[in-house]
């Protein structure tokens, strides 16, 4: 097969969009659900002066909070993938004839036979040994790399998206219709999460946007519920 061919059909995958895409849908969809859950709680709680202020500073608050939460946990991933590559340059080193060994006892364990197993691992590894090892055998590849800076980026430009759509909620001249308002933006909001992480991610419309519309509303019926607890306590 032609090598454009190959990059052709590689570009049809979606797992090069793993990384950004998952901080892309938690960003958004914490956004939607934290600010209106936020706000909702505040109105709940019959606390209306404080609600814009709420809203602002939680999503200014939770935008830094998805950055630097997504920085820290994919540069730890980061972190472990360089940890095993220098390890595996050092099996390298130690003992090339094992390595060789585990390597085509991966290939055997995929289906091939001793001789082919064989005549693959030493094609690999003449090739680059080090490649051979980091892909077949611990599972990484180039473009399934951590990117922390990316994900940080892309987690907080969401989280701040999502949260725009309830704080556009609240615009509303009351406080009822205030609270109608979040929930209505709200679960559009998740709905339009729903459908484009769908899409993006190539998977069905239906469940993805089923799953993140029930966990968001739950979220705001849950923390709707204690602020009116709060407002009933007179705490």
């Amino acid at each position: 097969m032609p090598l454009e061919d190959v990059y052709l059909r590689n570009a049809n995958h979606k797992i090069h969009k793993a990384g950004w895409l998952r901080a892309a849908v938690l960003g958004a969809n914490d956004g939607l659900v934290s600010t209106a859950s936020l706000m909702i709680g505040v109105s709940a709680a019959q606390a209306d002066s404080f609600l814009i202020t709420a809203g602002a500073a939680g999503i200014a608050a939770g935008a830094m909070s998805m950055a630097v939460g997504e920085y820290i946990s994919v540069r730890s991933q980061n972190d472990i993938e360089e940890s095993d590559r220098l390890l595996e340059i050092e099996h390298l080193a130690v003992d090339p004839d094992g390595e060789l060994e585990e390597l085509i006892e991966i290939y055997m364990n995929r289906g091939l036979n001793r001789e082919l197993a064989t005549s693959v691992a030493n094609a690999m590894t003449e090739k680059d040994a080090l490649e051979a090892h980091l892909r077949d055998e611990l599972g990484q590849f180039p473009h399934t790399k951590a990117r922390p800076v990316q994900a940080a980026i892309a987690s907080a430009v969401s989280f701040t998206l999502g949260g725009l759509v309830p704080f556009a909620g609240a615009l509303a001249p009351t406080v009822g219709t205030k609270v109608l308002s979040i929930i209505a933006f709200t679960i559009a909001g998740l709905l339009g999460t729903g459908v484009l992480s769908a899409r993006i991610a190539g998977s069905p419309y239906l469940k993805t946007t089923l799953r993140i519309l029930v966990g968001g509303s739950l979220g705001m019926a849950i923390t709707a519920g204690i602020g009116s607890l709060v407002h009933l306590t007179g705490i």
